[in-house]
């Protein structure tokens, strides 16, 4: 494989560190949000986000993953519809009590009325193989890291770029390759909510454990 030269910018160590503690200062204040508007998001921005996703580092460069952004209102319905079975499957019978006794602090339920109400879906595929450019298919490598990686870089550029975000995981998620159209080689990773929080939006009063309990230098 041909090679060139890395475009890296240095910077003084002064603005390094502001940087960082601004990059830092920022993400502090993400949240996950359940109450959204269904305020529309400006056009392009999404895109910009997505396209920053995809830079994400990939196992053999081969990058795992599909984004399918859902804004149409009937698909949104259709997929909460599938989303709240398998969520009430889960609630009355799936879930470990020591599962639902960790959820209930967060006060979550079966219900889940802002896959509608936000703007847009984005679900996100690892897959396990992917087309080549000269047509041969190839087996992927890494493809959950890859996609996890590619998502944290999408929450983050959404969350920079001013919107509010929500991890959602109904388990399982096969129902999204059906009504998405997406092939078996594809596996839902997990279906993210973005928009603009809805007025007067409430969230758990949450603490973080301290960073040295998490972080340690050798």
């Amino acid at each position: 494989m041909p090679k060139v030269t890395l475009n890296f910018q240095e910077h003084p160590e002064s603005e390094m560190l502001a940087r960082a503690a601004g990059f830092k200062e920022e993400m502090v204040t993400r949240r996950s949000v359940r109450d959204f508007s269904d305020r529309p998001i400006p056009c392009g921005v999404l895109e910009a986000c997505l396209e920053a996703a995809v830079t994400a580092p990939n196992g053999a460069n081969l990058q795992p993953w599909h984004f399918s952004v859902v804004q149409d209102p009937l698909l949104k319905k259709t997929i909460r519809i599938a989303a709240e079975e398998e969520e009430r499957e889960f609630y009355a019978s799936r879930a470990p009590d020591e599962w639902l006794d960790a959820l209930a602090p967060i006060g979550t339920d079966a219900r889940k009325p802002f896959l509608e109400t936000a703007p847009a879906l984005i679900a996100i595929f690892q897959k396990s193989e992917v087309t080549r450019e000269d047509g041969t298919k190839s087996k992927t490598y890494y493809p959950k890291e890859s996609a996890g990686l590619a998502t944290g870089f999408l929450i983050a550029a959404l969350h920079h770029a001013g919107l509010a975000t929500l991890t959602h995981t109904p388990s399982p998620m096969k129902f999204l390759n059906e009504i998405l159209g997406r092939p078996s080689t594809e596996k839902p990773f997990l279906l993210l909510v973005v928009g603009f929080p809805a007025d007067n939006c409430q969230v758990p009063d949450i603490r973080r454990l301290p960073p040295e309990k998490m972080i340690e230098f050798r």
